[in-house]
């Protein structure tokens, strides 16, 4: 996928200011490309998970479905780990279609990273800053 600098900045800094909790939100995209980043609220208030606040999703997704686009990929971040996902991420990855970038924001400089997480594999996959 491919991601604005803007986005890809704005993603860095939900997830340094939700820390000590993880911080979660949603990356719409179209052929490809992302077009928007959506935060939501993690209404697990927890630095070990994350759980996007229903009404966030609602919203998200109806915004999504008018400018018609897709759900290019669903973002959260490690506060106490690397950014590689956690079974917990494992087991919880319904959306095949959908990247699963992590922020790591437990050392010096945040570090990011996307998977493909389908039927319990991981594989990193590319997030092409542009």
């Amino acid at each position: 996928m491919e991601i604005a600098r803007s986005m890809y900045d704005e993603i860095v800094a939900h997830a340094v200011a939700d820390a000590p909790d993880e911080c979660c939100g949603i990356i719409a995209s179209r052929n490809g490309r992302a077009t928007q980043v959506y935060r939501a609220v993690n209404t697990a208030h927890s630095p070990l998970k994350y759980v996007i606040d229903p009404k966030d999703l609602l919203r998200i997704y109806s915004a999504i479905d008018d400018d018609d686009c897709e759900l290019g990929a669903i973002y959260h971040s490690h506060t106490r780990s690397p950014p590689y996902p956690s079974q917990t991420d494992i087991n919880l990855a319904t959306w095949p279609e959908a990247l699963y970038v992590i922020v790591g924001v437990h050392g010096p400089e945040p570090l990011v990273r996307a998977f493909r997480i389908v039927d319990g594999k991981v594989e990193e996959a590319e997030l092409s800053v542009v």
